[in-house]
């Protein structure tokens, strides 16, 4: 079993924009690419989806340059840090149970 406790949940796991992530792709030869930075959405390029991932440079890349994965090419996604989706960034507020006038 879990060093948790039997009755706590996990949230369920969602790839966010913004969430920092470390993603390995497939490189020439046997290599692969290592790509850290900010999850910055899925893009379409002539049918083909791709992850857009603004680099942070703690690799040795370029940062703030965006590398386009594809998808295909995708071994191995970490997720670093989750950020909020921008449905509960723009949730509205619960209105304080009282009386109402």
């Amino acid at each position: 079993m879990s060093g948790s406790g039997a009755g706590a949940k996990r949230p369920p796991i969602a790839l966010t924009t913004g969430s920092k992530v470390r993603v390995r792709s497939a490189g020439p030869e046997d290599a692969a690419i290592v790509s850290t930075g900010i999850y910055r959405g899925l893009v379409s390029i002539a049918g083909d989806n791709v992850l857009a991932i603004e680099l942070d440079g703690s690799d040795g890349e370029e940062k703030g340059r965006t590398r386009l994965v594809p998808i295909p090419a995708v071994l191995a996604i970490d997720i670093l840090e989750v950020a909020k989706a921008e449905e509960e960034k723009h949730a509205e507020p619960q209105a304080a149970p009282g009386y109402f006038r």
